[in-house]
């Protein structure tokens, strides 16, 4: 069973391909979303797909919110007019067989959950940290979707009531003072990657910007294990990449703000497959 996974993300495509549940290649491309709209996006998808030959079966992990039709949402890190854009339909046109659709925090859910750090435990909230901040929680071993598949859409928490607006159409959104983007212009500087540099070697503004960012996901983490108590907690994506500088304050907020949740019994790890998790959970998914 050749099962192909493809990850939409805002700055490249993620492949990855499992032969029986094994992973055996993994590619990318740009995706360039500002380079010809929503039809040039999907036809790299397509042009990266084909890349690997003949496959079973195909899943596409999108960053953000679709219909039971396929058809986009929400994707608010994507350029161009993709509200009400078909995005089921040409795939399954140009690979020939079904396309299944994931959100791509789902599909990293899926992944760690399975093949990464949460493998092994029956309940596992998995969040995703980086343009945007997503995730997927798992209950006695099976994806929790919801209505519509809508479940899951970690980032936007409100943790400022008169916060700025969100694409999502609301104020104060998580993603908006975490996501990779919020944290480098916290830290006065052009990129995630720069800002994380600058912490490196001991910029305070570029510190305190991982700090606040990490402690407000605790805040949101903390509200979801008072409620759910899941056995694990995986943290990943590019954000997590920054170590305690970002995954300390978070543990502490967790400890400060879920006082009633059995935190001595929930473990709080840090992903493991690196940033083509989506990938290979769009893959799994595929093949489910």
């Amino acid at each position: 069973m050749r099962a192909l996974g493809l990850d939409l993300g805002g700055t490249n495509i993620k492949l990855a391909l499992l032969e029986d549940g094994v992973l055996v290649e993994q590619r990318e491309a740009a995706t360039r979303s500002d380079d010809g709209g929503p039809a040039a996006v999907l036809a790299r998808l397509v042009e990266l797909g084909g890349s690997v030959g003949p496959v079973d079966s195909v899943g596409v992990a999108l960053p953000g919110l679709f219909d039971e039709h396929g058809v986009a949402t929400l994707l608010p890190n994507l350029y161009g007019a993709w509200a009400g854009t078909s995005v089921r339909e040409p795939l399954e046109a140009a690979f020939r067989m079904p396309v299944r659709l994931i959100n791509d925090g789902h599909a990293f859910a899926v992944a760690e959950s399975r093949a990464g750090a949460g493998r092994g435990a029956k309940n596992v909230l998995c969040i995703v940290c980086g343009t945007g901040i997503g995730g997927g929680l798992v209950l006695g071993g099976r994806l929790h979707l919801g209505p519509n598949e809508r479940a899951g859409e970690f980032g936007h928490h409100t943790v400022a009531e008169e916060g700025p607006p969100c694409e999502c159409g609301n104020r104060g959104c998580l993603e908006l003072y975490a996501g990779a983007r919020a944290i480098a212009a916290a830290a006065g500087a052009r990129s995630f990657d720069e800002a994380l540099e600058r912490a490196r070697a001991g910029d305070d503004a570029a510190r305190k910007a991982l700090a606040r960012a990490g402690q407000l996901v605790g805040l949101a983490l903390a509200n979801v294990l008072i409620f759910v108590a899941p056995d694990r907690v995986v943290v990943g994506g590019g954000v997590a990449q920054a170590g305690d500088l970002f995954l300390e304050p978070l543990r502490t907020s967790v400890t400060e703000r879920a006082r009633v949740a059995p935190l001595d019994r929930i473990a709080i790890v840090t992903a493991e497959l690196g940033p083509s998790a989506g990938a290979i959970g769009a893959a799994f998914w595929s093949a489910s």
